[in-house]
């Protein structure tokens, strides 16, 4: 791909995840900020469509209960309703409304993230690439407030409130 304002000048075109090569995860200050928990989600499901020139759209909807730090009593209390809450939310969604490129291989995404039933509008910067075999990997972080989002569990102030949310996303063309 010479530019990535090239991708985002049509035509029209249907993608979708590639969950096999798509990743999710979130790094968050811990122990008063000594430490830092990190965690994947390895539940990832989605699709993008390129309706017309520069007109994006797409979603990325995670599991909130494949999370995984490596300490199974902390994913358990990730789960629930101090955190992630997953019987009563099971998903965490990230929904794109448009991208802009910002340069050759960048693009910024206009996107809602959705957390718990709380909705809040973030501005995701992501490097694109276009691999060999016709597929786009998408590669963003961005820093958001959990506690903006419903994500209010801590324990003493232990827990900062700024996470780091990374995602790589590959997504393949639809027919």
């Amino acid at each position: 791909m010479a530019d990535v304002s090239e991708l985002l000048a049509g035509p029209s075109s249907t993608w979708a995840l590639d969950a096999g090569r798509s990743t999710v995860g979130f790094r968050a200050p811990t122990f008063w900020g000594l430490m830092k928990v990190k965690g994947t989600f390895s539940d990832l499901q989605g699709g993008g469509e390129l309706s017309a020139a520069n007109n994006v759209s797409g979603q990325l909807t995670i599991g909130a209960a494949s999370v995984k730090t490596g300490i199974g009593r902390r994913d358990e209390h990730l789960r629930s309703a101090d955190f992630f809450d997953v019987d009563k939310s099971p998903t965490i969604g990230v929904m794109v409304h448009g991208a802009v490129a910002t340069g050759p291989d960048t693009v910024e995404l206009n996107a809602t993230l959705t957390i718990k039933g709380t909705e809040r509008r973030v501005d995701l910067p992501a490097t694109v690439t276009k691999l060999d075999d016709g597929a786009v990997r998408i590669v963003t972080q961005a820093e958001v407030n959990r506690r903006d989002l419903g994500v209010d569990g801590n324990m003493l102030g232990m827990m900062g409130d700024t996470t780091t949310v990374e995602a790589t996303a590959v997504f393949t063309p639809v027919g």
